[in-house]
Formats: C-alpha cells, structure tokens, sequence
C-alpha cells in the first residue's frame, strides 16, 4: 500500500452570484420570482452559503449529530461582491467563512484554502490589457482585505484564460489557478523537449503543472477532474455523500508512486441550492475521506508546496470551462445556452459585447482627459480605487483623493473625481459575464449589465457633457430579443433599463412621497443617500396629510448633493400629488409654507393644490416615484389597513355563527364552502400573529392548531408561514438562552414545536435554531445543567424536535 501522504485528495467550490444591485441605489430591489426570500443572493444564502458554514452530519436515524463548517475543509473562492453582500445581510456567516479561512490553515501546513476571484467576473481573454489588471488587483486587494493574507491561488471567471491573462497573474504574485481539463492543449515532463499533444479532456488532472510565460515567469495550474464534477453538478452525485466520496478516491491510481491530487471543481451553489442538502453531502463526503488512512484531504496551495510540478503545460488560449468553442459563449452565436423556447438563438450576444465595447471605448476617452487633471497616472489610481469601494468612509474618501491628487482639491473637485472614479468601477462592472451567458438580451443579468452602462452614460453627461446614449441605443438595435414584445436590446434599455434610473432629484421625490408615511423624516438614510432636512412640517386633516420641507440630498458615493424644497399632499388610499423645486430661495419658500399651510387648515384641497402649482411649476410627481422597496412596503401598509377592515368583519362573521357552524358539524352536516373560507381566512391571520408574537403561548397555539383540524382548513401560504415559525422559535432560544434555559420556559418552547410538527410546520429544517441549540450544547455555562434529570430531559426533547440527536444523560 502506497504511503498515506503522496495521495491526496481537494474539493473546490467556486462560490458566486453575479451583482444585482441597483446601481443608483447599491441595493437589492425585491424580486419576486425569489419568493418567499426578498431576493435571489437571500435565497441562495439560505439554501447554500450559511447552511456549508454550518452543515449538517447524520445519524443512521437521521438525525443530526454533529454540525460542521465545510469551508474549513474545501478550497472556495467567493467573489468580493457576493462576500460584500453577505457581510452587510449575513455578518454570521460570513465571520464563520472568515474564521474557516483560519482555520484551514491549522489544517494544510499554514495554507489557507479560500482563494482569491477576478474582481467583477468578466471574461478575462475578452478584457482590454488594463481591465485585466484592474480585475486582478481588486480581486486580490478585497482578498486581503478580508481575510487578512495574500491569497496564493485566484478563480478566473468561468476559468476563461489565455497567456496574457497568466502573466499578469504571475506578475502580481498568484502561484496557481484551476482550469477546466479541456483547456489543456500539451504536456512534457520538465526537462524534456517533446510536447504531447492531449485530445479533449485527455489530461491527468492528479497533477499540477508548470505554465512556462513568455517573460520568464510561470505559474502553476491544475486541471479538475471533468467527469467527476460532471456527475456533482448534473448526474445526482450530491444524493450520497459516501457516494461522492468513493467517486473521488476510485480516480486515484494507488499503484503509482507519483504523488497525486484527485480534485473537483464545480459551482458551490451545488451544495445545497442547485442539489438540495448537498452541503450535508459534502460534509459526508469529506468525512469518508478523512476517514480513509490511504489518502490526506488537502488544498491547492499545500500540495503545490508537498509535491512541486515535475510536467510543464501548455493552455488553449481563450478557452474557458462552460463553452466548448472557447470564449464564444460571450460574443456569438456559438450555441451554447441553457434552454429557452424552441429554435431560440443567441444572435445578440455580438451586437451586445460591440455595443459595450464601443462605449467602453468613448468612456477610456472620457475619463484619461478628465482624470489626468488631477491625476498623475489615472489608471494606477483606478487600480487603487477598491481601497474606497471597500470603506465609503467619508474621511478615508477624502484622505484616498488627497493623497492621489496633483494638488489640494476643493469639495467639488472631490466630488468631480469621484464620479470619474465611480464611471470606471460601472464600466467594468457593465463587463459581468452573467450578461452573456444565459438565452435571451431581455433575462435579468443582461438587464443587470446595460444598467451598468446606464450609469456610465449618466456619468459621461455629468463629467464631460458628452450623451453617448443615443448611439448606444442605435447599436443594441442590432441585438434581437427571441421574445416578440422586447424586440431588441434598444426597446429592452428603453423599457427596463431607464425607469431604475436614479438621480439626486429622483432621491428628493422619494424622501417627500415617504416621509408621509415615516413618524419621523427630518433625517432619513434611502439606501446611498442621506436626506437632512433643514425645514419640514406635517399637517394631518382627517385621513388627508401635507408635507413641506427643505431638505439636502447627500450621495455616499460621489459625496455631491443638491437641495430641494418639495410639498406633498396625501389624500388617502394611493393618492399622492408632489412637486419640488431646485432653486427656490428660503423666503419663497416660507411664503409658499404658511398660504398652503392656511388653504389645508381651511380643508380647500382645491386651493392647495393651485397654491403647489403656483410656486413650483405644473410638472408633479406621485407614488410611483417611490424606488420599488418602499412602494411595496408603502402599498402593503395601505392594502392591509383595508383588510384589517375587512378582518374585523370576518372575523365578526365567524364568531357570530361559530357555533351554528358547529352544530352543522356535530350532527355530521355540510359547513357552506363560504363559511369554510372565512374560517380559514380568520385561522390563518391567528396562525401568522402568533408567530410574530414576541413571547409564544402555547395556549393559543393549542387552540389555533385545533381549530385547523376541526374544520379540515389549509395553510394557505405554508412557506411564509415557516420562515415566521422559523423566525419565532430561533428568537424564543435566544431568550432561552438568556434565561439560562429554564426548564419550565424550555417545556413550553417543546410543546410550541410539537403542535408546529402536527401542523405539517417542519421545525427541523430550522437551520439558525439549529445552530443555537447545538452551541448551547457545547457551552461551558451549560454544562452544570445536564446534572438535572429533569432539565436534561427536556433539552434533549428540544434537540428531537429541530432533528438533533445530540442526547446528554443527567
């Protein structure tokens, strides 16, 4: 038997979702197609990146009895917009991705196992020469940035390379990166002459290799095994983690004594949103394999330092892992796609990336003219510019640009050079390979990135009174949309693209329209703006509101603000009429105040609005100004104060005739289809309160969950209604906790859990109450708890019922 350490064995995970955020706001607007979760980054961070921070091994009953952190044990990279997201939405978790960093290294001989990604995800051999270093500097400045060492590998998106792209690589010190096996083109053992040409996916990928560069440099590359990451991410692979594991360790050939690295790379997003459970796979898998005494579970960058490359390699230039023709996917026709209707095509990819490309072009213009007035080298201060977009710190901002200014700047020389600064980071992100990759010009990532070129463009206008949009617009005339009613990427940015546009004044209608229904708006932050008001008044008459304000509009981004006087008037239901003004001096406007003031009081909703009118012009604005959060959550507030209205009815109705219901039911006899649906009506408004209860009566559960069966109701909305019992029970073991688990208090939480299981409420996929109890378990404060019987008792109940076996005996 060969000896335990020259097999080796390394799962890679390449964590990644492509930026969504609104590009004016820096946010997440709701999607709905991510339903019952806000977006799809809070979905997919449920279903795949808390759940591999955190997942679970099985017991032979199926229980949990141990829960692990599978990034200690995988080589990952997460790209540095996803792991911004997280850090802002999940700081859990993505502490718990950080301290996995660390701890791998106590693993792989001082090798942490994350892995640095190309900045923004573009396709690398498609990148102008300084886009290219840009990425890479990013990448790798964010990497440090977080976690806290320079990384030793770097993900290329979809492992899209060519020579140029592994120089740069190998300049600003990368020692590897991981490639697909068909990107292999020839090999030689170092020091031999002849190379030997490889056909399709033919390479050994136990190996790493040598790239020899032109310059002299080299780096190291690895080649995943193809068909076992074929088989995770598309044959079912991921529905046994000893499965996997086997899968892997029957690729080694244990009869060599060559060092070997049996290694797969697939999307993490396997694990667990595109495989369900598949976290609780790997963890399996990994398991087995660490079990096994013939290999030794290790990472890239420790196996590169054990076994150095005795084979040199050389690369298929512009080649990438999710196309067969190369880098195509992102610039034609090729065929390659992920479905769609039937006989679609991909005719629009071309027009797209020459579009882009031509505006990108027309902004390098743009910004070196600007930018070179204040700056030396206004590509090197680009490259610098991540240190900002990682602290938006108002006087870290101003210390970047003093320090990379020719000379002192003013506040509106700042702000000038940020927007510069803030048109480039648009034009790269505008680049994101999502744009390209799926079946149509109208999908949500190729939408994403004309928002992107959207922003440039308002920038252009802005830094160089240059519209670049019309042009723009006349080439994606040239992309045709396989959906008759978009046409083309022009109708589709006309339609899609420009209503997100959002300027400063835009801000200043939304602060009016929303302070109306806001108990306090003299400061309010709306996403990467700031208002401060510096005069503002409501009045209320009846269900009627006015608001009058002068208010500063702040961006976080660029620091430039305006100032707006506005008036609102509100009157009732989605009724809103505003205007504002840009240049009205303060005694107009407190003239304007106390005649609209005396005209509201005086209930002459006719002379208000004349008075509006009059001092601000006739163009006027009205909810739909609001940016699409706030009007969702604007409308809902308005919707349910109606069906609070219509709740009281019903539930008068329900109470009114329960028992004549009852007798129809005792005596075996139809309950009308009607009543039945008020009942579920009423029962489910019940079952939704309870849960966003702070304290939970069990009393009430009892009688709620009784009242289900007896009238043989629904749930009506089953996976809202476990996302509040999830919410509620992970916040009664944080009061558990705090309480130092009582024992009566634990009883009640048990028979809260036990009447959710009767329900069809599933409290064993409450993955964060998981969590808790099994830190709870493991804690040294709780320890003199488990001497009670009694205590004990129920602690393990608890356990049983989030589907932990994790039993303590008194």
């Amino acid at each position: 038997m060969e000896h335990t350490n020259s097999k080796y064995v390394c799962i890679h995970g390449h964590f990644y979702q492509p930026p969504r955020e609104n590009p004016w706001l820096e946010t997440i607007e709701y999607q709905d197609s991510a339903y019952p979760f806000h977006d799809w980054n809070e979905r997919i961070n449920v279903e795949c990146y808390a759940p591999n921070a955190a997942s679970r091994i099985l017991d032979d009953n199926g229980l949990i009895r141990e829960i692990v952190n599978n990034y200690e044990k995988i080589s990952f990279n997460m790209g540095a917009t996803l792991l911004s997201w997280i850090e802002e939405k999940d700081p859990e978790t993505y502490q718990k991705i950080l301290d996995a960093d660390k701890a791998s290294m106590a693993h792989f001989s001082g090798h942490g196992s994350a892995v640095a990604q190309v900045y923004s995800h573009l396709i690398m051999p498609l990148a102008n020469d300084r886009d290219k270093r840009t990425q890479v500097r990013w990448g790798i400045d964010d990497f440090k940035h977080r976690f806290k060492r320079m990384p030793e590998g770097i993900w290329l998106a979809e492992t899209a390379v060519d020579t140029p792209t592994l120089e740069i690589l190998a300049e600003e010190g990368i020692k590897f990166t991981i490639l697909a096996p068909r990107q292999a083109k020839a090999f030689r053992k170092v020091g031999e002459e002849q190379w030997n040409t490889l056909g399709h996916a033919e390479v050994d990928p136990r190996r790493a290799y040598w790239c020899n560069l032109p310059s002299g440099k080299r780096i190291a590359l690895y080649f995943y095994d193809g068909r076992v990451a074929q088989d995770v991410a598309f044959n079912n692979l991921l529905s046994n983690g000893a499965a996997l594991a086997g899968r892997i360790l029957e690729t080694i050939d244990y009869s060599s004594d060559e060092p070997q690295i049996a290694n797969i790379a697939t999307d993490g997003e396997s694990y667990g949103h595109h495989h369900r459970h598949g976290e609780m796979a790997l963890s399996s898998a990994i398991h087995h394999i660490e079990k096994n005494q013939n290999v030794k579970l290790t990472n890239y960058a420790e196996f590169l330092e054990l076994c150095p490359p005795t084979y040199e390699i050389q690369i298929h230039e512009n080649s990438s892992w999710s196309c067969v023709h190369g880098v195509e996917r992102w610039r034609s026709n090729c065929g390659c796609h992920t479905g769609g209707g039937h006989n679609w095509h991909q005719e629009w990819r071309a027009p797209l990336r020459e579009a882009l490309d031509w505006l990108n072009n027309e902004l390098i213009q743009i910004y070196e003219a600007k930018a070179s007035q204040f700056f030396d080298d206004v590509w090197a201060v680009r490259d610098a510019f991540i240190d900002v977009i990682l602290n938006r710190d108002e006087e870290h901002v101003i210390a970047f640009l003093d320090k990379h200014a020719k000379y002192k700047t003013s506040k509106s020389d700042r702000v000038f050079m940020l927007r510069l600064l803030d048109l480039q980071r648009n034009a790269i992100l505008m680049y994101t390979s999502c744009g390209w990759f799926f079946n149509d010009v109208s999908g949500i990532e190729t939408t994403q990135i004309l928002k992107y070129a959207c922003r440039t463009i308002y920038y252009a206008r802005q830094v160089a009174g240059v519209d670049l949009q019309e042009q723009f617009v006349n080439l994606l005339e040239k992309a045709p949309s396989n959906i008759a009613e978009h046409k083309n990427g022009a109708e589709i940015y006309r339609n899609l693209v420009l209503p997100t546009e959002v300027g400063l004044e835009r801000t200043g209608m939304h602060f009016a329209v929303s302070s109306i229904f806001k108990k306090r708006s003299e400061s309010l932050k709306i996403f990467n703006y700031t208002a401060y008001s510096e005069d503002f008044d409501r009045f209320k008459g009846g269900n009627q509101r006015l608001i009058v304000g002068r208010t500063v509009i702040k961006s976080h981004i660029t620091h430039s603000e305006k100032r707006f006087s506005f008036a609102v008037l509100y009157l009732g239901q989605q009724h809103i009429i505003g205007h504002i003004s840009l240049d009205m001096n303060v005694a107009i406007f407190d003239e304007m105040k106390i005649a609209i003031k005396k005209a509201f009081e005086a209930s002459d909703v006719g002379e208000v609005l004349q008075i509006m009118q009059f001092y601000f012009g006739p163009q006027k604005f009205s909810i739909n100004t609001l940016f699409k959060d706030e009007k969702i959550k604007i409308l809902n507030k308005i919707l349910n104060k109606n069906l609070d209205s219509a709740s009281v009815m019903l539930r008068r109705i329900y109470k009114d005739n329960y028992h004549l219901m009852n007798t129809l039911l005792q005596n075996d006899l139809p309950v009308t289809l009607q009543y039945k649906e008020i009942v579920q009506y009423v029962l489910n408004v019940d079952l939704a309160n309870f849960f966003r209860q702070e304290l939970l009566a069990i009393d009430e559960l009892t009688r709620i969950a009784s009242e289900f069966v007896k009238w043989n109701v629904r749930i009506e909305d089953k996976k809202a209604i476990q996302l509040e019992a999830n919410s509620s029970i992970y916040n009664a073991l944080l009061r558990l906790k705090a309480d130092d688990m009582n024992i009566d208090r634990m009883k009640r939480v048990n028979g809260i859990l036990e009447h959710m299981k009767l329900m069809g409420l599933e409290p064993e996929k409450n993955w964060r109450s998981q969590n808790e109890y099994f830190d709870i378990a493991t804690s040294e404060t709780t320890k003199h708890r488990f001497d009670n019987p009694e205590w004990t008792a129920a602690f393990n109940e608890l356990g049983q019922h989030l589907g932990i076996n994790y039993p303590k005996s008194a």
